[in-house]
């Protein structure tokens, strides 16, 4: 076969191949056999293989490749991927649509979507193929996993176009599920093997997903249903969730078929006890509903906490709950310092997941439920994750054991405990060991120093071998020092302290997060970096300086200076300040925010040509102002290049000052602001 004949026959069994898995993974609607599919698949195979320059990465041959990575490379998300604010209560569902009604209007409809019970996964393409895919990690970034992903055959290596405008450049959120026959199937092959089966689909999805060997991802029956657009490169014109949905199926991404519209509270009730009685038939785990408001530019208009949008709500399942017998009741330290009682359990089977460990929280609720070492309690999985006991039960003719008390000193350090309110606090922070494992591996985690190769079994080792008594240790720490441990030998050893001395010159907000401050998260430490530009400034602040930056309250502000303010975390500090550790500064917010442009909200649509539009869009807020993706009647600018789409018209309909590119120019010129040459 010549170059030319081969070249046409690899685009028709390309396009075939690619309309068969769509109608296999996506559709469920083979209209062949495996037996003439898999005819088709060798054919190509065998020409790819006869003319190598023919080979492109979205073949469907191509699914499968790659050397094993030695590690995850972590890649900021194309735009946030949220959690979202929960509840299993139908109180907590009208008081989210009465607060929405309130704000909205009554004319409002809502999307209903299984709440999958998978890994979250972010697919970003480029003209139609697939370019990349991440994990969700912390929300803002995640690990790179794009060779595990073109291995699941319900992810397309090339989108369709199916009559629908697909943008240049798009960021799909999906979820990775394990369904439940495959799940089982899966788990009969690790015990015949000898090897440990998996607690449950989502650990065994999620641990597929991370694989550094995409040819072991290859090996799990994975499956993906994909649910929103994180960022479009080009308006698609999509009014509500419900078109965005179309449009997902259009381009042959598998939407789950249980979505459906919603216009009440009542109906909301129904769908959600619907879902609740067809649980047990879904061959795959959910837990709960989600309710999105489905106009998107309502969304907008609502906006997102750094948590959770405020125009989403998931309306969780009762927990399944099973009955079971205490053995055992022992104080667990924290990294926080917080001793907690933990029952140990006879094992029991809930919902798939043996539980032989639940929380009872603090002394006061292990009083108020009147729990002991031998009791039958109810147990259950909160959020089907989180084990936790409900009641004590009663058994007659039984007698009781002693009633449950905290010790008096810490179980890991010895230091005598005090009591913060309801909890039991250790206040030994850096060193007792408990905690300074807890903290060595907070430190070493990717969102904050992100120090690889510190993981918790290296965190253990470090600290039961005594090669780090207190935190600053770490960072004196010597390749041959490793060496006593197990599992290291000399490249490995190598490659950890390189890995902290990397870490050891560190962004601020990192710095913050991985000190483990009582209530400050990612989100904090990056608020309370962007204020106050160094870590100096950070220390020094007050309770009134804290309460000005975002989300930072009284409880919070309390709890920070405590920290700064308690003269042992004072001394680690300096020690770790003192050479060890470099924090960058960054160049406070205050300017931004006070900026020339600061309170304008501007949406861009269309192309733009003297800029691109990210660097339109960092140039308005490296200057105070928020670009938006929606326009809405707090919309100041809608600056229109070519092709603008319905964005315009929105923008001409409310009465919103529209600029073309020269517009956008003016304006910043006018503000003594220079665009990039």
């Amino acid at each position: 076969m010549q170059l030319e004949q081969a070249e046409s026959r690899i685009g028709e069994l390309r396009e075939e191949l690619r309309r068969h898995d769509y109608l296999y993974y996506v559709r469920d609607r083979p209209e062949i056999s495996d037996e003439a599919y898999d005819r088709l698949f060798h054919e190509l195979k065998a020409l790819e293989e006869a003319f190598p320059e023919l080979v492109s990465e979205d073949s469907p041959t191509q699914r499968v490749g790659g050397s094993p990575l030695s590690s995850l490379p972590t890649v900021e998300h194309e735009a946030p991927m949220l959690s979202l604010d929960s509840g299993a209560e139908p109180a907590a569902v009208r008081k989210f649509d009465e607060r929405l009604r309130k704000l909205l209007g009554d004319d409002l409809a809502y999307t209903l979507e299984p709440k999958l019970d998978g890994a979250s996964i972010e697919l970003v393409y480029d003209e139609g193929r697939l370019k990349r895919a991440a994990t969700r990690g912390d929300g803002r970034t995640g690990e790179e996993v794009t060779a595990n992903a073109r291995t699941i055959p319900a992810v397309p290596l090339r989108l369709r176009g199916a009559g629908r405008p697909l943008p240049a450049r798009l960021a799909l959120r999906g979820e990775v599920i394990m369904r439940l026959g495959d799940f089982e199937r899966l788990n009969e092959r690790l015990l015949e093997q000898g090897r440990e089966p998996f607690a449950n689909p989502r650990n065994a999805a999620a641990g597929a997903l991370r694989q550094l060997d995409p040819r072991l991802t290859a090996e799990r029956p994975l499956d993906i249903f994909v649910y929103d657009i994180l960022a479009a490169s080009d308006d698609v014109g999509h009014a509500a969730q419900s078109e965005v949905l179309e449009s997902l199926a259009a381009w042959g991404l598998k939407v789950n078929p249980l979505n459906r519209l919603a216009r009440t509270v009542e109906e909301i009730e129904e769908a959600h006890r619907d879902l609740v009685e067809r649980r047990d038939e879904i061959d795959y785990e959910i837990d709960g509903m989600v309710i999105k408001l489905d106009e998107l530019a309502a969304r907008e208009e609502l906006g997102s906490t750094s948590h959770h949008p405020r125009w989403a709500f998931a309306f969780k399942f009762p927990p399944r709950r099973e009955e079971t017998r205490i053995l055992k009741i022992v104080p667990s330290v924290g990294r926080t310092g917080v001793v907690t009682p933990v029952a140990l359990m006879r094992p029991v089977e809930i919902g798939g997941v043996t539980v032989s460990r639940a929380t009872l929280h603090n002394r006061e609720e292990v009083a108020r439920k009147d729990v002991r070492e031998g009791d039958r309690v109810r147990v259950q999985r909160a959020g089907d994750v989180i084990p936790q006991v409900v009641e004590r039960l009663p058994w007659p003719g039984k007698k009781r054991g002693p009633a449950f008390r905290m010790p008096d000193a810490c179980p890991s350090c010895s230091t005598p405990l005090i009591e913060r309110g309801p909890f039991t606090v250790c206040p030994n922070s850096f060193d007792c060991p408990a905690q300074l494992k807890g903290r060595i591996l907070l430190l070493g985690w990717r969102g904050a120093l992100d120090i690889e190769g510190l993981g918790e079994e290296t965190a253990r080792l470090l600290v039961e071998k005594g090669l780090v008594r207190h935190l600053p240790d770490l960072f004196d720490l010597r390749a041959e020092q490793l060496l006593e441990l197990e599992g290291f030998a000399e490249k490995s050893a190598s490659a950890l302290i390189d890995g902290i001395e990397r870490a050891s010159h560190c962004d601020l907000d990192r710095f913050l997060f991985g000190l483990g401050i009582p209530e400050v998260g990612a989100a904090t430490a990056r608020d309370l970096a962007r204020n106050f530009g160094s870590f100096g400034a950070v220390r020094r602040a007050d309770a009134e300086a804290l309460q000005q930056v975002s989300g930072v309250g009284p409880r919070m502000a309390e709890q920070i200076t405590a920290f700064f303010g308690e003269p042992h975390n004072s001394e680690v500090l300096d020690q770790l300040l003192d050479g060890r550790i470099h924090v960058r500064e960054v160049e406070p917010a205050a300017a931004c925010e006070a900026g020339p442009l600061a309170g304008l909200r501007i949406v861009l649509t269309g192309g733009l040509e003297r800029l691109t539009r990210s660097q339109a869009k960092e140039l308005l807020e490296a200057h105070g102002a928020q670009v938006t993706s929606a326009v809405s009647r707090k919309t100041d600018y809608v600056v229109a290049g070519p092709d603008p789409g319905t964005k315009l018209a929105k923008a001409q309909d409310l009465g919103v000052a529209v600029l073309d590119e020269q517009g956008l120019l003016d304006l910043l010129a006018g503000h003594e602001i220079d665009p990039p040459e």
